[in-house]
């Protein structure tokens, strides 16, 4: 099905296209037809962060950052659904246009800039889903929020979210907001893990119930800066790590149309760093934090190539794009087999 529409969605531009799919896959689910998009798969049940999830196959944030489609999404099949990224007060993002696709790569550049409608839109649309599985909610911070002081806006978002998430992702790693990715400096990191570990003990003990953090970091680390989180994640007790968000290198995609434009790059060019990042991770982490492997996945091979490289689940978004639902059933499939 997703063959025959996908299409008409190329052409839109890829901001409405996105929006239109996300409204049809709605209308799908309230009308019991999400069958047709795919044939959702039982999978191998994975426990990590403490969590037992169905099976090792998620959605990565982005695709809905407001949490409004969470019942529809979670009905093709994924083990677990992380949405965001939220900050503390609503925001516009960047201008647009801001999102490109470059289907010769099977690509996307994005520069959303953290668009979304706060955390309390966010919460009021949690509270309507009747999903009750692994949800994980993905915090950033404002864009007029000093770097100096972003750990305040990663508070006010934890202290909000963490009655309602199976777990929450701190994004350090998005390109789209200014310096935010200095935090991934040693210094600034400690910080603020060292603030996000201790708040989110005073809320377990305030709530009855252990949230996990994830923190989620980029693809464009050298091994220097990869041993630093590693150390760092395993200094503050973190839960775990996602690896990676989107790319600012064009090695791959700079003759192509759209391929110089700002942003972030996901898709097929970000598989190989991506992968070469978990296995950094993994073997400085020695098992002791769990990786949630992201980036370039369009087949069930490249799910199999990060489980290998040392993740214990993975997250799809851009694959979704080119692939449809289909690629959630092949992924699954093919760990479940491995």
């Amino acid at each position: 099905m997703y063959s025959l529409l996908r299409p008409l969605f190329f052409q839109l531009d890829a901001e409405t296209a996105h929006h239109a799919g996300l409204n049809a896959l709605s209308i799908a689910h309230k009308l019991h037809l999400t069958s047709l998009l795919t044939s959702a798969k039982q999978g191998k049940p994975a426990q990590v962060m403490g969590l037992s999830f169905p099976n090792q196959v998620g959605l990565a944030a982005g695709l809905d950052k407001n949490g409004a489609y969470i019942d529809a999404l979670a009905a093709l099949g994924f083990g677990s659904i992380e949405i965001g990224t939220v900050t503390p007060r609503p925001q516009p993002g960047n201008p647009q246009p801001r999102l490109f696709r470059l289907p010769e790569a099977k690509a996307i550049i994005n520069r959303m800039g953290f668009n979304n409608n706060g955390v309390e839109r966010l919460i009021n649309n949690v509270q309507k889903a009747q999903f009750k599985g692994i949800l994980g909610i993905n915090i950033g911070k404002n864009f007029d929020t000093p770097i100096e002081r972003a750990a305040e806006d990663y508070l006010t978002c934890l202290n909000a979210v963490y009655p309602y998430a199976s777990y929450v992702t701190v994004n350090i790693s998005s390109p789209n907001t200014k310096n935010l990715r200095d935090l991934q400096s040693a210094d600034a990191l400690s910080n603020l893990l060292s603030q996000l570990k201790a708040q989110q003990l005073r809320l377990s003990d305030t709530h009855g119930r252990y949230v996990p953090i994830a923190l989620k970091i980029a693809p464009d680390l050298d091994d220097a800066q990869i041993n630093d989180i590693a150390r760092l994640l395993k200094q503050h007790q973190f839960d775990g790590v996602i690896a990676t968000n989107t790319t600012l290198s064009r090695r791959d995609v700079g003759n192509l149309p759209h391929g110089n434009e700002a942003g972030g790059l996901s898709g097929e060019p970000v598989r190989i760093s991506s992968t070469r990042i978990i296995q950094k991770l993994s073997s400085q982490l020695a098992g002791e934090i769990p990786i949630i492997g992201v980036g370039g996945i369009s087949a069930g091979q490249h799910a199999l190539d990060k489980i290998n490289a040392g993740a214990n689940l993975v997250q799809l978004y851009t694959g979704l794009i080119y692939r449809g639902p289909q690629l959630i059933s092949e992924c699954i499939d093919t760990l479940a087999s491995a």
